[in-house]
């Protein structure tokens, strides 16, 4: 059976590894009861051979594959790798690189918003995936045969689909667009939650600079509580017990056990201990420590045709180009950009302004139009006078 669950072995493969120009990368985890997710298996394909080893072997040192996914002359192949780049970095401190992601290389080829492993198996390999070990407990031992060849199925198929988009990108132009996308996936800052951060990934209705200071303190407790515990952020306490606590700025642990989202055992206990130390905190913050309501600036009237428009012409362009419109400008971009030509979006910068970000400032400023094509089937673009 490929299941690697020593040291030795692992060495010997990775080492068999690594002639190779690219490698498939895949993992299965768990973290429905933990803040860090559980590595549960690895699986790692080359051109003569994959193999899934067995983070939970007992005794195993995973050193042997951190030095291999380092290795900067080997090219990583992910399909939507941004979880299992979380896990690298956690477990070993680095992120693989270079990095090939064929979800985004997908996306950037056509395959629409977010196109499924499955489905790009389907289409560029002519291959059936088995479905039936998609829910299994992979933190279980042992693993059994099937349940190994369905895992390892994840590495063999992607090799196919790696080389299929790549040669798309290649015939495309378009293999540095996939490079600016890689970038952001192997920068470090995009999986790290800073605690003093963690409070604006709530969703609060009150813009007072006080409350939100509150807020700001509550959510970096749970946060570093969550991380040493290594418990989910709600099994500390929800968000909607944040924000009542943070409405009422308990003080005390006989005030803090009257609100509905705690206990009395938690009020009472270092829980309690740390959710009032960090709402006296947030009361001795002075006016200018405490953070600033997120700019939510209402669309100045008479530019929600001017976003009709820009979303009619992000249509047109992606279809025409083959592109998903997700990977080129959202709905909020589409705003900013109506109403700011210097507007701080990915949609004006590097490629996705030449494919979309110029000619949206042209339409907006009457530089171009949009008209019907003669069969009154599609759109077309008019150069007006610049």
């Amino acid at each position: 059976m490929p299941l690697i669950s020593n040291t030795q072995d692992l060495a010997a493969f990775c080492d068999r590894l690594k002639g190779e120009t690219f490698i498939t990368v895949d993992t299965e985890f768990m973290r429905e009861k933990t803040y860090w997710p559980v590595l549960c298996l690895i699986q790692v394909g080359g051109t003569e051979e994959a193999r899934c080893i067995d983070p939970l072997a007992p005794g195993i040192d995973l050193a042997p594959l951190y030095d291999l996914m380092a290795d900067e002359s080997i090219l990583k192949v992910f399909h939507a790798a941004r979880q299992d780049l979380e896990i690298f970095l956690h477990e070993s401190g680095k992120l693989p690189k270079p990095l090939f992601d064929t979800q985004v290389a997908a996306m950037v080829c056509g395959f629409g918003d977010s196109a499924g492993y499955e489905t790009l198996v389907t289409k560029l390999t002519k291959a059936r995936i088995d479905k039936s070990m998609r829910f299994t407990d992979w933190s279980r031992r042992p693993l059994n045969d099937k349940q190994v060849k369905y895992a390892l199925g994840d590495v063999t198929h992607l090799r196919i689909v790696y080389e299929s988009l790549a040669a798309m990108l290649a015939q495309s132009g378009r293999e540095s667009w996939l490079a600016q996308e890689m970038d952001i996936l192997t920068t470090p800052s995009s999986y790290i939650v800073e605690p003093e951060e963690a409070w604006l990934r709530i969703k609060a209705r009150s813009r007072s600079s006080k409350f939100l200071g509150m807020l700001r303190e509550l959510a970096a407790w749970r946060e570093r509580t969550a991380q040493e515990r290594d418990l989910p952020r709600n099994r500390i306490i929800r968000d909607e017990g944040l924000l009542e606590i943070a409405a009422s700025a308990p003080t005390t642990p006989e005030a803090l056990s009257q609100l509905r989202s705690v206990s009395k055992g938690m009020a009472d206990g270092s829980m309690g201990q740390g959710i009032i130390a960090a709402v006296k905190t947030a009361q001795s913050l002075s006016d200018r420590e405490l953070p600033q309501p997120p700019k939510k600036d209402d669309l100045p009237q008479g530019l929600g045709p001017v976003v009709d428009l820009l979303r009619v012409l992000l249509k047109m362009k992606c279809e025409q180009e083959g592109v998903a419109q997700k990977l080129v400008a959202n709905m909020s971009d589409l705003e900013l950009i109506a109403a700011d030509d210097n507007a701080q979006v990915a949609a004006l910068e590097g490629w996705r302004r030449e494919l979309f970000g110029a000619d949206a400032l042209r339409l907006k400023h009457g530089n171009l139009a949009i008209a019907l094509t003669e069969d009154g089937l599609g759109l077309r673009m008019i150069p007006l006078g610049e």
